[in-house]
Order: C-alpha cells, then sequence, then structure tokens
C-alpha cells in the first residue's frame, strides 16, 4: 500500500482535527460591513461593548470554530461559545465606520502621547530620543 493511499481518511469517517491544530474562536460567515469580536461575558464586559455600540450576532447569522465547538444555541439567542474554565463568551460585532471611527481616536490618543514624548526629549530630560513606527 502506498503511502498516498495510508493518508486518505476512510470514506464515511469524519475528518479529524488534532487538538493541537484546532482553531476554536474562528468566526465564519461574517458580514463585511461588519468588524467582529469575541467578548468574555465576564463582569459587565457585555454591557460596556453594547455601550460602544456593538450588538450580539444572532446565533443563526455565523458559525465559530470546528464542528465539536459549534453546538447549536437556542432560537433567537445571541452566538454564544465555552472559553474555558466555566467562562461564556459572545460574537459581537459594530459597522465597520463605526469600528474604523474608534480606531482613528485611538491612534490621536496615541500621537498626542508620542508628541508629548518628543517635547519632553527636546528639554534633555529623556536623553537620545528615537520613535519610529516600523
Amino acid at each position: 500500500m502506498s503511502e498516498k493511499e495510508l493518508s486518505k481518511v476512510p470514506s464515511g469517517r469524519p475528518q479529524r482535527t488534532p487538538v493541537g491544530q484546532r482553531n476554536i474562536l474562528t468566526v465564519k460567515g461574517k458580514d463585511p460591513s461588519y468588524e467582529y469580536r469575541i467578548v468574555n461575558d465576564t463582569d459587565d464586559r457585555i454591557a460596556q461593548y453594547k455601550e460602544a455600540g456593538y450588538e450580539i450576532v444572532p446565533d443563526t447569522a455565523v458559525s465559530v470554530g470546528d464542528k465539536r465547538v459549534n453546538a447549536a444555541g437556542a432560537v433567537g439567542s445571541g452566538k454564544q461559545i465555552s472559553v474555558g474554565q466555566g467562562t461564556k463568551a459572545y460574537v459581537m460585532r459594530i459597522p465597520k465606520d463605526w469600528y474604523n471611527e474608534d480606531q482613528a481616536a485611538k491612534l490621536a490618543q496615541v500621537a498626542a502621547v508620542e508628541q508629548a514624548t518628543r517635547e519632553k526629549a527636546l528639554d534633555g530630560t529623556y536623553g537620545e530620543f528615537k520613535l519610529s513606527r516600523d
């Protein structure tokens, strides 16, 4: 029997994914007009994301991970997954334009800190100063 024949999966048997190669947090079936996140349901994180404009993705809208973790949820519920140690997480999404606005605000804050650092460096209190974005 050749090596190629040995490596073939027998017909009728589902393809197996070794534990070390499972990709349990991959979200499939995403709408390209949204940015997606998986948010742990701990403390007030879900409420914080909702206040920021995120919504819980309906269970039927996307699939998460491989076939073992993609268990069906209740009709009308959000897409929920187990992330270990008894913690559940939800798939949440926000419109891309809102996401891009948030990212621009973060970059503006970083730029302000960098500018303040540059100004402080010019008075000689920091020593040699180099700042680059690679």
